[in-house]
């Protein structure tokens, strides 16, 4: 039976949609923080218009493979119920686009311009909605499937596996074909440090994805009927919980710090809606202490130069949210219940596995193809000056 939206929905929907907006604000100075000050230019620019190439492929593409709806029927009929439906595409898009900005992050510094937007198409255009129909609107009869073998659909309220650990293991995979950048590691095994350019930028972007993410979480419910103050106040629960436990993982370093309440937010998207908000706060801590150790095993022990750590971020600690939502979402654990910790698991593989593969199929394709890196002398003088001609700062003052 068909339920007719109120404007007052679409007002909903629409608030969550800017929210998430603002929210890639915050990739663009987290990632401008972090990396090199010859690359931060090139953060900006790349965050915005990987936002315009998925829109577009979304439009084109996406949206139709994850939902079967397309919008090239006449304005007056899109306009319907207020133009609830476009609204509706408005908000998820900002989800589907949040896939390459996490990808940006790990190939910053050295990845070729067009090249990843060509990336950002094919992802955005056919990856992530064949997860997300899958997840979100019972492709192939996947759901059901998982419904009578493990008692409970895979759940994912907010996207940890549908948005973060797609694009955390596509990030990874984007990664391991690009390699690390030049002089990162040395064949006599040392590494070179690359800190952040700007702990100032770095704290700015994080919070501009904390505030935007009560968005991303709570206006999942889509409609006002079906809103929650649990979301919110797990989501607030996971968040101080992946901040502290940053801090005392990382010993009180301010970028494990800034990118704890991250982890924590990143872990409960999947659960938020039927966990306790005490084992949200455990989601939380964990993936911030997840976080911390993965991130420093990855680039110093495995040498796999993920510039931001969108792998234990993301990946990770989206995947640990999937999982999560199958414990502490559990009525002996004080959630709602209504899950099932084997679905959990499934739905999570299968996810991962569609990431990772697809991360190694199509920058493998692109770096055979057409090239991926940037030459030696361009990673040298910083993607600043090699793509868009002009540095964040002026290196000398003009006097007229």
């Amino acid at each position: 039976m068909h339920v007719t939206k109120t404007p007052a929905d679409v007002f909903f929907i629409l608030l969550g949609a800017i929210l998430i907006l603002a929210m890639h604000a915050g990739f663009a100075f987290l990632e401008l923080g972090t990396v090199r000050k010859k690359n931060q230019v090139n953060a900006l620019v790349k965050i915005l218009c990987d936002f315009s190439v998925s829109t577009l492929a979304y439009f084109l593409v996406g949206y139709g493979i994850a939902y079967g709806i397309h919008f090239f029927a006449p304005a007056a009929e899109l306009a319907q119920e207020n133009g609830f439906a476009l609204t509706r595409f408005f908000f998820l898009l900002t989800f589907a686009a949040a896939v390459p900005a996490i990808v940006s992050g790990g190939i910053a510094e050295r990845v070729r311009f067009y090249p990843q937007l060509a990336a950002t198409f094919a992802l955005v255009g056919l990856v992530y909605p064949l997860f997300e129909r899958i997840a979100w609107n019972d492709g192939w009869s996947l759901q059901d499937w998982l419904q009578r073998h493990c008692g409970a659909a895979f759940h994912d309220f907010a996207g940890s596996v549908v948005v973060h650990a797609v694009g955390g293991w596509v990030a990874l995979g984007a990664v391991l074909m690009l390699g690390p950048r030049r002089g990162r590691y040395a064949a006599n095994g040392n590494i070179a440090a690359h800190p952040p350019s700007s702990i100032p930028f770095l704290a700015l972007g994080a919070w501009i994805l904390v505030v935007g993410w009560f968005g991303f979480n709570v206006m999942s419910a889509q409609t006002l009927d079906r809103i929650s103050g649990l979301v919110a106040m797990n989501s607030l629960m996971a968040m101080v919980g992946g901040t502290l436990a940053a801090l005392l993982a990382g010993r009180n370093d301010p970028g494990f710090v800034h990118n704890g309440p991250l982890a924590g937010l990143v872990a409960v998207c999947a659960g938020s809606d039927v966990m306790h908000p005490a084992g949200a706060f455990v989601t939380g801590a964990v993936a911030g202490t997840l976080f911390v150790h993965l991130f420093t095993l990855t680039q110093n022990r495995w040498k796999i130069d993920d510039v931001l750590g969108v792998w234990p971020l993301h990946g990770l600690c989206g995947a640990w949210g999937g999982i999560a939502a199958g414990i502490f979402g559990s009525t002996a654990l004080g959630g709602i219940g209504g899950v099932s910790l084997a679905a959990q698991l499934a739905g999570t593989a299968l996810g991962v596995g569609i990431a990772f593969g697809a991360g190694l199929l199509v920058y493998g394709l692109i770096r055979s193809v057409v090239g991926l890196r940037l030459g030696a002398e361009e990673e040298f003088n910083g993607a600043d000056l090699s793509i868009h001609k002009i540095t964040a700062v002026a290196e000398h003052e003009t006097h007229w």
